[in-house]
């Protein structure tokens, strides 16, 4: 497919873009945009045909990889058969997506509510929640991110919530993360036991009764994977058991195989007692994006409560008959295909040592920290201080590491080291070639 490229049309396409197109989460002066031309498996490319590893899955999203033929197989058969339904029609798409869905999910989770991305996935759980509960307060983590809509973006913890403070009922507390402690921590165990203390002491002084729902991610992604310490979401559940709360999960960017699991806290579960969520969000890794999609998982108990009470919510393209035929043929493919167990496989026997082997020779590298194909490199200028590295030093690694063929996720201090949930062992070796030789170049600065 690289091959009949033509570079004008490179330069046609930045021209248009910079003309034309306004930016997400950017000043829109000085951005020069890195032109995509194809892409296929874990590789895309621009239209000088030069090849770079996807080692951000574009938005850690592109779980299946790039141009799978399955599911684009699907997308165009279901083109051919129907292209729209409204939702309140029943269509066979939907229903299979909706059972494989829970398939993977388990029980009590019964139903689906599908939506066109993250962001609305969350608004509708936290809608559920506000009516089933009939309280009002939405308990999220400072570290965390669930989208830009109106009470997502205010259920979020980081800065770029505050232009945006327009949804009522929202109160953050801090999570643990014990490499930056906010509790004066000196063990993962401490970090453990003061991170739920902190959450229950906030659940008293906001009023227990106020509170309709913990909102979590899976597996907090964009605020730099911060993986849990044991216990530590176990304790959440009961938390939230104790004072009549409900437990919502997002697991739109740490779910479908991004953790090596089919959602992030299945994983913890299993080692916790084998508790769940009351409420599942999801999207980017349902169907790798092919197609926008998201979704809110229902248990039993939630869903009938709605069974003589209207829910006052819906989309227009909920359930779209071309997204949902790419989340069957996506699940169906990563099924057929162990595309989660490479996951796993991946992160244990090849991310796991390769990233601490680099943290062992570089030391600007101040933690590794992930599971699966999910994975963060904390940067820092001094590992006694913990001093992150400067935006400045980071925009000069983004260069050194595309200029030798790897398009990373830069976020904060941080590289996000995650690629497609199919990505090879050959593929990994030759990405950790190219950051130890960013990080060379940086600290030869």
């Amino acid at each position: 497919m690289s091959t009949t490229i033509d570079p004008a049309d490179g330069t046609r396409a930045y021209d248009l873009d910079r003309a034309h197109v306004f930016h997400s989460w950017s000043a829109q002066g000085a951005l020069k945009p890195f032109v995509i031309a194809g892409a296929l498996g874990c590789e895309v490319w621009d239209y000088d045909g030069k090849h770079y590893l996807d080692f951000s899955s574009q938005l850690v999203n592109m779980n299946i990889g790039h141009q799978h033929p399955a599911v684009i197989a699907a997308i165009k058969e279901q083109a051919d058969t129907l292209t729209m339904v409204a939702p309140a029609h029943a269509n066979l798409a939907r229903g299979e997506a909706a059972k494989r869905i829970l398939s993977k999910a388990g029980r009590p989770f019964s139903k689906v509510f599908f939506t066109n991305g993250g962001a609305d996935a969350n608004e509708n759980a936290m809608r559920m929640a506000r009516i089933v509960t009939g309280r009002d307060t939405i308990l999220s983590q400072y570290r965390s991110y669930h989208g830009n809509t109106g009470a997502a973006i205010v259920a979020t913890g980081d800065w770029r919530r505050i232009p945006n403070e327009y949804s009522r009922g929202h109160v953050h507390f801090f999570g643990p993360f014990a490499y930056r402690s906010e509790f004066w921590s000196t063990s993962v165990e401490e970090e453990c036991e003061r991170a739920l203390q902190h959450l229950e002491r906030t659940i008293q002084s906001e009023g227990q009764s106020s509170i309709a729902a913990i909102l979590l991610e899976g597996l907090p992604g964009t605020a730099g994977v911060l993986v849990p310490p044991p216990g530590y979401l176990a304790g959440v559940r009961a938390l939230a058991d104790k004072y009549g709360i409900l437990l919502i999960f997002d697991e739109v960017m740490s779910g479908f195989g991004r953790t090596g699991e089919w959602f992030a806290w299945q994983g913890f579960s299993k080692a916790e007692g084998n508790w769940t969520p009351d409420l599942i969000t999801f999207a980017k890794g349902v169907n790798s994006g092919y197609v926008p999609a998201g979704g809110v998982i229902i248990s039993e108990s939630i869903a009938s409560e709605f069974d003589d009470v209207v829910f006052p919510g819906g989309l227009t393209y909920s359930g779209h008959p071309l997204a949902m035929a790419s989340i069957v043929a996506a699940i169906d493919a990563m099924d057929a295909e162990s595309i989660v167990q490479n996951a796993q496989m991946i992160g244990t026997d090849h991310l796991a040592p390769g990233l601490a082997a680099l943290a062992a020779r570089h030391q600007v590298i101040g933690e590794v920290r992930g599971r699966g194909v999910f994975w963060a490199l904390d940067l820092v200028d001094d590992r006694q201080t913990k001093q992150p590295l400067s935006g400045g030093v980071m925009a000069i690694l983004k260069s050194e590491l595309m200029s030798r063929g790897l398009l990373p996720f830069i976020q904060d201090n941080r590289v996000h080291v995650a690629p497609p949930c199919v990505v090879t062992p050959d593929e990994v070796a030759r990405a950790l070639v190219i950051y130890d030789e960013a990080f060379e170049a940086i600290e030869a600065l």
